[in-house]
């Protein structure tokens, strides 16, 4: 077997949370003048997904100074949480079950660029505590995705790992921590050469084993 490890992105990789952080994120920027009337569409959201937070706020508030975008961001942040928490995402079809088949055989870990608590809505909402061994928020640290790999693979002993993910972001983050990258075509991103591409997510399992 030539991983003992597997990390996982989040968004476009094991769920599909856009119409509802979409809900969530217009709930809360409705609590800002000038705002009131804004409805945020889900192809702007598809197009930040993966990218960091403050990097996101810059992109769907730029006529706002940075601080402002920030605080925005912030409070939708927090409204997504605790929305997510009670109504979860779209899971993609088998994830569940080959998820707990890989359980049994590896070391399982989810490093998102999310905010802090993001990880935990689809943990707490879709019951997944079981599988995973570990996870890491952007929010927590403000670490690049590349490090934070890193820093999952040292804190858990892990040695030879692959990183699945959907965007190029996630490709590059995989190859900064030196290991390999599985692409998820059926995401929300393009990736040109991966080592693997998976078409859904129970391919996985043909691929490591």
């Amino acid at each position: 077997m030539k991983y003992d490890g597997l990390l996982f992105d989040l968004d476009g990789t094991l769920w599909d949370a856009t119409e509802n952080i979409r809900t969530s994120w217009n709930i809360a920027i409705k609590d800002f003048i000038g705002l009131e009337n804004r409805e945020l569409t889900a192809e702007e959201l598809q197009g930040v997904m993966g990218l960091p937070m403050d990097e996101i706020a810059a992109k769907l508030f730029s006529e706002y100074p940075k601080e402002k975008q920030l605080d925005i961001l912030q409070h939708c942040c927090e409204i997504e949480n605790e929305y997510l928490t009670n109504h979860g995402g779209i899971l993609f079809p088998n994830v569940e079950k080959t998820l707990s088949n890989l359980s049994k055989n590896f070391k399982l870990c989810i490093v998102s660029n999310g905010q802090a608590g993001y990880i935990q809505t689809f943990l707490t909402s879709h019951n997944m505590n079981k599988y995973f061994t570990d996870f890491q928020n952007w929010g927590d640290n403000q670490v690049p995705k590349g490090e934070n790999i890193k820093l999952v693979m040292k804190r858990n002993s892990i040695k030879h790992a692959a990183y699945i993910g959907d965007t190029l972001g996630d490709f590059n983050a995989s190859k900064l921590a030196g290991i390999d990258f599985i692409y998820a075509k059926y995401g929300f991103g393009e990736v040109e050469k991966p080592d693997y591409t998976i078409n859904s997510f129970e391919e996985l399992e043909q691929i490591v084993g």
